[in-house]
Formats: C-alpha cells, sequence, structure tokens
C-alpha cells in the first residue's frame, strides 16, 4: 500500500485547511487510516483515524471540535478537515494506514505504511 498526501500551506489563524491522503495499492486489505503531525524536535502526535470499513472516528482532544475526519471509499482517499486553526496546529501532518484490528490506534507502531508529510503552517 502506498499513500499520498497533500493539502498543507500557510494558512491564518482561525482559517481552514483540508488535508488529503489516497491510498492505492492493496486498499482492500485496509482497516483504519490515520493523521499524525510532527513538530521538528518533538514525537509525532495521534491526531486522528478512522476505520476504513464504517467509517468509525476518533479524534485527539487537542483537535476534537475543530478537526474532522472522514473518508471517501470510491476514491480510496481520507480527508482531514481543520477549522479554527491555531498557531499550535503547524506540523508536519503525515497520514498513515494498516490492515489490522489490533494495535493502539494512537500509537505511531501500530502503522504499517506512511505517506510523506505535508507541512502545514498557521501565522498571520
Amino acid at each position: 500500500v502506498q499513500l499520498q498526501a497533500f493539502g498543507g500551506g500557510l494558512v491564518q489563524p482561525g482559517g481552514f485547511l483540508r488535508l488529503s491522503c489516497v491510498a492505492s495499492g492493496r486498499t482492500s486489505s485496509l482497516y483504519i487510516m490515520a493523521w499524525f503531525r510532527q513538530v521538528r524536535g518533538w514525537e509525532r502526535e495521534f491526531v486522528a483515524a478512522i476505520t476504513w470499513i464504517g467509517g468509525r472516528t476518533y479524534v485527539s482532544p487537542y483537535v476534537k471540535g475543530r478537526f474532522t475526519f472522514y473518508s471517501d471509499n470510491s476514491k480510496n482517499a481520507a480527508y482531514l478537515q481543520m477549522s479554527s486553526l491555531k498557531p499550535e496546529d503547524t506540523a508536519v501532518y503525515f497520514c498513515a494506514a494498516d490492515p489490522q484490528y489490533s494495535g493502539d490506534k494512537y500509537s505511531t507502531e501500530k502503522y504499517d505504511y506512511w505517506g510523506q508529510g505535508t507541512l502545514v503552517t498557521v501565522s498571520s
């Protein structure tokens, strides 16, 4: 499975941005997709996850109410819709996916597949 992430950019505080993650290859094997973010010098942090079948979502309390994660299985894509962005949301955002039900969905260790990062900068 290959993942391609895009949609990052520069946005003002309070603004809106949508990140996309497109999967290719053996996408039928996937159980879950997720977004993590990382600030230089810090560990990669869980943002949100969604089960590929059923669309059950899990969202970090740091972004709950501002970020929405949804998928479009017909396009093998998942989207992170970010609103009311804050400067502390600035980070490189990575999408990830995994075929297994087991494992801690909030941990980077669970995920076998990773896309390249896309930089989100929230600044005036």
